[in-house]
């Protein structure tokens, strides 16, 4: 569904930090893009939603190269981003926060209703706490949280960067379920990029591992137990 070819970008003139960069996301599954910091990984989403405009190279979304899109045209077009840092109104309302992924179209009370009931059928622990505020919540519950609102739009590509970053290891085994739940149940497509490693690689269909903002190896998950392979060959 969305293709990287040979993309170039950076945050300024002539300093490119993906080189080159080649990358294909599946439908409906989920393609994990590994790396140490620095690599490009986050520069990647960016580029994806429109945060950033490439120096050269193609982004191609449903046959289309959506470089120069909008973004608040891509979220029109399916595509939606959890991104690192938590990104909660912590003295908003679960709803309050729910009712913000609805931005975009918020004059259609009915669609806004709708697809905030979806979201407590989904997470059931959110409507029980639908009038707390968000920051009141464990760190898990505010990923619910973050991961609804974004679901609010009826993405078909969701980026996510680094969704465990901060979490103790029973939270992120809880926000790695929700992934594979979305691409499960929902049929989701995923692009996640991640540090936990192991953990990726459990929910992953397809792995990228990049090297100073280059391709350096690509496979199916199997392909990718041995992780010394991976990383120091």
């Amino acid at each position: 569904m969305i293709e990287v070819k040979d993309l170039y970008v950076g945050y300024y003139p002539d300093l490119h930090i993906l080189q080159g960069l080649n990358i294909a996301a599946a439908d409906g599954k989920i393609t994990t893009v590994l790396g140490a910091n620095g690599v490009g990984k986050s520069t990647l989403l960016k580029a994806l939603y429109g945060f950033l405009r490439p120096h050269s190279g193609e982004i191609i979304y449903d046959g289309q190269d959506i470089i120069g899109t909008p973004t608040h045209r891509l979220i029109d077009l399916g595509i939606s981003y959890i991104p690192q840092q938590p990104g909660i109104f912590p003295y908003m309302s679960v709803e309050e926060n729910l009712m913000m992924g609805a931005w975009t179209f918020r004059k259609d009370e009915e669609r806004i209703l709708r697809k905030i009931e979806e979201n407590y059928e989904r997470f059931p622990v959110l409507r029980d706490k639908r009038n707390d505020p968000a920051g009141s919540l464990s760190g898990g519950q505010q990923r619910m949280v973050e991961i609804g609102r974004t679901l609010m739009t009826g993405p078909r590509v969701i980026l996510v960067d680094e969704p465990t970053a901060g979490l103790a290891k029973l939270l992120s085994e809880e926000v790695y379920r929700m992934l594979v739940d979305l691409r499960d149940q929902d049929g989701l497509t995923i692009i996640l990029v991640d540090q936990e490693i192991r953990q990726a690689l459990k929910i992953a269909d397809y792995v990228y591992v990049l090297e100073l903002g280059r391709n350096k190896f690509e496979g199916p998950t199997s392909e990718f137990t041995d992780l010394k392979k991976a990383f120091w060959a």
